[in-house]
């Protein structure tokens, strides 16, 4: 039987490989489609963020909630993750939201006074991830049990400062959509022959 550590380790390497196919998805210009169910898959958005040993942009979807004009996210998995130990380094970030590319200034606020009511916001943006690992119903959970069951999870607020354009953004794949239909459209036609 597993530990809990162990236990954590195994559904943060879950959550990597879920976390590779959420990017792709965004890079090939579905990322609002991937936020048309948000009780149920949640509300996803893509944070480019520094490594904070060798200095490369990373990629990490994470799920979030805006309050007050601000985007909020949680660390679940506490101070291990990496991309929150790399906003502590650099906190420098770009989001890809549904409504566009940004750059934002990142920052711990796990201290804010209205702490539970804001990750309450963010675990039911969360949709099914909140509840599915045995952490907490949102919906249902009071502020004490929600306090109790978080403790350990950092809550990032994000600060959109400005908004971006160009190269490498989200859709930055979506030319693939026409060249596919361009090759498998003939082919298609051919076999109904």
């Amino acid at each position: 039987m597993d530990t809990k550590p162990e236990l954590e380790e195994r559904l943060r390497q879950l959550f990597k490989s879920a976390n590779r196919f959420m990017l792709l998805m965004w890079r090939l210009g579905l990322g609002e489609m991937l936020n048309m169910a948000p009780d149920s898959v949640g509300r996803i958005m893509v944070l480019t963020h520094t490594g904070r040993k060798t200095g490369a942009k990373r990629q990490t979807p994470v799920n979030y909630a805006i309050m007050d004009g601000e985007v909020y996210c949680s660390a679940g998995f506490g101070s291990v993750a990496d991309w929150y130990r790399n906003i502590l380094k650099q906190p420098q970030v770009e989001l890809w939201l549904p409504d566009g590319w940004w750059q934002g200034k990142a920052e711990d606020v796990s201290n804010h006074p209205r702490r539970g009511e804001i990750l309450r916001a963010v675990l039911i943006a969360s949709g099914f991830a909140a509840t599915a690992f045995g952490s907490i119903d949102p919906h249902t959970a009071n502020d004490e049990e929600i306090a109790a069951k978080t403790a350990d999870y950092k809550l990032i607020r994000i600060h959109r400062t400005a908004a971006c354009t160009g190269q490498g953004g989200p859709g930055d794949l979506a030319w693939i959509w026409p060249v596919a239909t361009f090759v498998l459209l003939p082919l298609a036609l051919r076999r109904r022959r």
